[in-house]
């Protein structure tokens, strides 16, 4: 059985009050975040020189070498020698979550501050788990969430885990068992930040080019995963549809807006009422309806194999591993489909009674401009994964980890506004990254649309673009692209709660 962390280790470096308290670290449940320098027991104790020099001591034992870094082997020892043992892979993650400077091994500020940010996490863990919000955790508890998260287990397997973690034989687990068991033994994909967290799953905002959403270990072994997945594309489907006129008035305005031809918001919707009356608003979205469930189910699936790859499945991956997975899988599932993003594109701005529907349309491309038609536009569509999935990642992590350093409490729940709030920021700045190479990619893919096109490389329609209506012209467009995106994100958002409810997805 794994022994605790016991006095030896923690006592030393934790203030009398029995909190982690350098440099800002939060309080465990149960005490104020104040003032001053006192400590939550309310004694002034908390020096910030006295815990540098007690953590400095913890520091120094397990830096077995000396050489002012801690590697993997120096904390297997030096944790050995204080009775803790922690597999190769415990430790590597614990070297991975705090190092910084990714050289492979932990000076004493990035050793400070991963002690600080566990100390969080495990404290947002500890409150979630507490339901009854009496400071201690029993058997009970463990089973109802466990079962919240689709895992069913007795009483006495519930039972088996607090006695790991019980020092004092009460069979409840109260704050400080709870730190000092987890503190130096490390807790990826902390089930509460992931639950609530979830980003591409939810918001749908036209564009499938975002990073897949982790899912927890127990998500995927009871086959929650598909249900977030299931609720997710029928979200996305919904949404695509109440904002399919603003999502054709884009494509017509990167298409045919110019400076000659400017083309207006309102001018544009009376335009399309005009030619086809009321029921062209939607023209296109059927097959962007249509293409959700593959790319999808294709860039999931994908996604986990280069997990695997570069992690393991059991793991979260770090921000960059994520990027270089969710981007692969993106042109992985992007290519597969790419056909049917030529095919929305045509259908969009086709006149009244051009084509008889989808099929028809596909027939008429292929025998009048051969196969390679279905992928017109495929490099600036491929080029424009990374800056939209890399920038719409980076700010959703940014502003999700700022509301957990500073207004997490008692839950990782962010509540629906946050929520709703982070993803659009980020849905709008990763499409305003990348926005000129969709344009591009709209006009490519539109080309034989205009009786006797010339053909045109990605490169000469920038060069075109610039050389005839500036910067100003890659961005055509953008006000009802922009528009769309906080009713999608909200649209999305209320369906995928209420699908959830429907497949059986349990909401903690």
């Amino acid at each position: 059985a794994r022994r605790s962390l016991a006095s030896p280790v923690v006592s030393g470096v934790l203030c009398p009050c029995g909190s982690l308290r350098a440099s800002g670290a939060a309080p465990g449940p149960g005490t104020e975040s104040g003032g001053g320098s006192a400590g939550p027991c309310g004694r002034a104790l908390c020096e910030a020189s006295e815990q540098d020099r007690r953590l400095r001591a913890l520091f120094q034992k397990l830096d077995v070498n000396r050489d002012g870094a801690l590697c993997i082997h120096d904390l297997a020892v030096g944790l050995g020698r204080l009775g803790l043992h922690r597999t190769e892979l415990d430790l590597l993650k614990i070297v991975k979550a705090g190092d910084k400077d990714l050289d492979g091994q932990l000076d004493f500020e990035e050793f400070v501050h991963y002690l600080q940010d566990h100390e969080k996490k495990l404290r947002l863990v500890f409150k979630s788990l507490d339901k009854k919000n009496d400071g201690r955790i029993d058997a009970q508890e463990i089973v109802q969430s466990l079962r919240d998260l689709g895992v069913k287990i007795s009483e006495e397997q519930a039972e088996k885990i607090l006695k790991s973690m019980d020092k004092n034989g009460t069979m409840t687990i109260d704050w400080n068992e709870w730190r000092d068991y987890h503190l130096l033994h490390p807790v990826e994909n902390i089930p509460e930040i992931i639950l609530y967290w979830k980003h591409s799953t939810i918001f749908d905002v036209g564009e499938n080019l975002t990073v897949p959403d982790e899912f927890t270990v127990e998500e995927r072994q009871t086959g929650m995963w598909w249900r977030h997945l299931v609720a997710g594309g029928g979200a996305g489907a919904v949404s695509r549809t109440c904002t399919a006129p603003l999502d054709r008035l884009k494509v017509l305005m990167q298409v045919h807006a110019s400076r000659s031809n400017n083309m207006c918001i309102i001018g544009g919707f009376t335009q399309m009422i005009r030619e086809g009356g009321p029921r062209s608003l939607w023209r296109g979205n059927g097959i962007n309806v249509l293409k959700i469930a593959p790319e999808s189910a294709i860039k999931f699936m994908a996604y986990e194999q280069i997990k695997r790859f570069i992690g393991t499945d059991q793991e979260m991956l770090r921000i960059h591993e994520r990027l270089v997975a969710g981007s692969l899988a993106g042109a992985i599932a992007q290519s597969s489909i790419y056909p049917m993003e030529v095919l929305k594109t045509r259908m969009a701005l086709r006149k009244t009674g051009q084509y008889s529907g989808m099929l028809d349309c596909a027939k008429n491309i292929l025998s009048k401009e051969g196969m390679a038609a279905f992928y017109k536009g495929y490099i600036p569509n491929m080029l424009g994964i990374i800056p939209y999935a890399g920038i719409d990642l980076a700010v959703y992590e940014t502003l999700k980890n700022t509301w957990l350093q500073r207004y997490a409490v008692n839950s990782a729940d962010p509540g629906v506004f946050v929520l709703l709030a982070c993803g659009t920021i980020s849905s709008t700045c990763g499409q305003l990254a990348s926005y000129p190479l969709a344009l591009v990619r709209t006009r490519m893919q539109a080309q034989a649309s205009v009786e006797g096109a010339p053909e045109v490389t990605m490169r000469g329609l920038f060069k075109h673009i610039l050389k005839t209506e500036g910067a100003f012209g890659l961005y055509r467009g953008l006000a009802p692209n922009f528009m769309k995106v906080i009713p999608a994100v909200s649209i999305s958002y209320v369906v995928y709660e209420n699908l959830k409810m429907t497949l059986g997805v349990q909401s903690r």
